[in-house]
């Protein structure tokens, strides 16, 4: 089995949003943080389109591939065809609470099954030499939120997991959204951190409400990772920094206008699989926030990117609209 690799930052899993336009664009801001895929479930890997839902470029490595399911020979081959595609890690999703997930029994509903839980990583650490690791909440529903934890993460780690990633929010599977599910539980971080003091050998790192470095800088002084999601989506730029701040990283900080203009031949291998200028364009909305010329920025590709035969041209004339202010980049 491949040693886990120490990973300060990554960027959350997340449906809809982190797709292989959302990582190459990722990649450009940062070349070190950890990039997770959307979920994909057993079902899909052994049966659907294995290009489209697990087609990556290579300048996304390191990038992991994130499961859902619950039967162990389902998950074994799934996690052996991710291996095969070239993915650094393999992830199970354990933390999503919607309805979809909670009917294939899996998800954050498997937090009532530890034991499930640990026959699931046993299955795929058997087939696989990259690591298997799992992404949970603290709790749901009723259940105790540190005896849930402790329990969960002690008879998983026997298993063989060493890395947990734990959305620090219980998740109650009824009575609230998806949505509600990641704003509405309290953040509770002290159990995270008393998960690492605990079990000091593993590596955990935190997620949830996490939205800037100087946040990330924090959470690290007591644990050995952090995942960040929609702050990154909304803000990328927050990367930016994050090769020198958290991964010592001696390169210049990457300018918004050089991303833009290092994704220009990327977009064009989009579109020649297909892919519509929007498909890539929707990611990097976000990407001057802040600045002169964010707001005509975003309002020209919204407006343009999904017309027929959109190409490279409007993305440069969307980036023409906004001033370079290199002094405001370095110091974003």
């Amino acid at each position: 089995m491949m040693p886990i690799r120490p990973t300060p930052l990554s960027v959350a899993p997340m449906m809809d949003w982190t797709d292989r336009n959302c990582r190459y664009f990722h990649r450009q801001l940062s070349r070190h943080t950890l990039l997770y895929t959307e979920m994909v479930t057993t079902g899909a890997v052994l049966h659907g389109d294995r290009e489209r839902l697990l087609g990556y470029d290579a300048a996304e490595h390191p990038v992991a591939l994130q499961l859902g399911g619950s039967e162990p020979a389902a998950l074994a081959e799934s996690a052996r065809i991710g291996e095969q595609w070239g993915y650094d890690e393999i992830n199970l999703n354990v933390g999503c609470p919607s309805d979809r997930v909670q009917s294939g029994r899996f998800g954050a509903c498997l937090m009532a099954e530890p034991e499930l839980v640990a026959r699931l990583v046993g299955a795929m650490r058997e087939v696989v030499s990259i690591p298997v690791t799992v992404k949970s909440r603290i709790a749901i529903d009723e259940l105790e939120e540190w005896p849930t934890l402790e329990g969960f993460i002690r008879t998983v780690s026997a298993a063989g997991c060493t890395r947990f990633i734990v959305h620090a929010r219980k998740a109650w599977l009824q009575g609230l959204s998806p949505k509600e599910n990641r704003d509405v539980p309290p953040l509770r971080y002290e159990l995270v951190h008393r998960l690492k003091a605990e079990f000091p050998h593993l590596d955990i790192s935190i997620n949830g409400g996490i939205k800037t470095l100087d946040a990330a800088e924090e959470q690290l002084r007591h644990v050995d990772g952090v995942m960040i999601g929609r702050a990154v989506y909304e803000n990328p730029y927050l990367l930016a920094e994050a090769d020198r701040r958290l991964f010592g990283a001696t390169t210049p900080v990457p300018q918004r206008h050089e991303v833009v203009e290092a994704m220009l031949p990327y977009i064009e291998k989009a579109r020649g699989r297909g892919a519509p200028l929007s498909a890539v364009t929707r990611h990097m909305l976000g990407l001057f926030q802040g600045l002169p010329g964010a707001r005509a920025w975003r309002r020209h590709l919204s407006e343009n990117a999904h017309k027929a035969g959109a190409g490279p041209e409007v993305v440069l004339a969307a980036l023409a609209k906004v001033r370079r202010e290199p002094e405001a980049d370095a110091a974003a």
